[in-house]
């Protein structure tokens, strides 16, 4: 069960694939950075709620697991997770600004945290706003905020910051719509990193979202999870109802 807890914390961060994709184009020239920052965020989500259903594979060295997983998202107020296996329901999380929780019930266990442990865990700073961009194609950080570095990279636009710390971090987008293919984050004391990948996205509702997101984690152990979005839907009315069973047994998680 240890593995399955380990892709239901990779799926808070942040397939077959869809029939429809958006077109993209190679980068050709060194455009300015603030071209590429600004045609990234031009790309608005402008939505109360999402409704995504999604199909998964985890994989690691020792196991592979097929999972199914609907996630609700209230936009920057919820996120809400409910995960089966063989579909039989086996685990439900819940995200919002200050806190992560979640219960599984072939164990009966479960996690209630913030933002820190899984901080941690991954070598990067995170919070509800970061976890919702992974699920909508979004940059993980604030473009924004920094200076940074523009070149072209396998027909992609690439922004890398210079920094003295051990932590980096590069973004890759294509030259169409400027929508994100790559991002990036390794941390070289702890021989970490973290690759997540969009290899296509869609148009739904003139928004751009991806159909898929690819995420390899190594460290100790390489771990890998293919995302699917079978299905998405706007401004629905949706419940988040969540429970966590007296009975459950509460875990820490290092």
């Amino acid at each position: 069960m240890k593995y399955l807890l380990s892709a239901i914390l990779l799926f808070f961060l942040i397939g077959c694939k869809s029939k429809q994709s958006v077109a993209t184009a190679a980068a050709n020239d060194n455009t300015e950075v603030s071209k590429i920052i600004n045609g990234h965020y031009a790309n608005e989500h402008d939505f109360k709620t999402l409704n995504i259903r999604a199909n998964a594979k985890y994989v690691d060295e020792k196991q592979s697991q097929s999972i199914n997983a609907e996630i609700r998202i209230k936009k920057d107020e919820i996120i809400w997770i409910n995960i089966k296996v063989l579909g039989f329901p086996v685990a439900k999380a819940l995200i919002t600004p200050t806190k992560v929780s979640y219960y599984e019930k072939i164990n009966s266990t479960y996690f209630e945290g913030d933002f820190s442990m899984l901080s941690n865990w991954l070598g990067t700073d995170l919070d509800f706003s970061k976890v919702q961009n992974l699920f909508l194609g979004k940059a993980i950080d604030d473009l924004t905020k920094g200076k940074w570095v523009s070149e072209i990279n396998e027909k992609l636009y690439k922004l890398s910051k210079p920094s003295d710390s051990d932590i980096s971090k590069e973004f890759y987008f294509e030259a169409a719509n400027y929508l994100l293919k790559k991002e990036t984050i390794s941390q070289t004391s702890q021989n970490r990193t973290l690759e997540i990948q969009y290899p296509s996205h869609k148009s739904v509702e003139k928004m751009f979202l991806p159909n898929e997101i690819n995420i390899k984690a190594s460290q100790k152990n390489n771990v890998s999870i293919d995302i699917e979005y079978k299905s998405t839907t706007f401004n629905e009315n949706l419940s988040y109802s969540y429970s966590i069973p007296n009975d459950y047994k509460a875990i820490e998680i290092d």
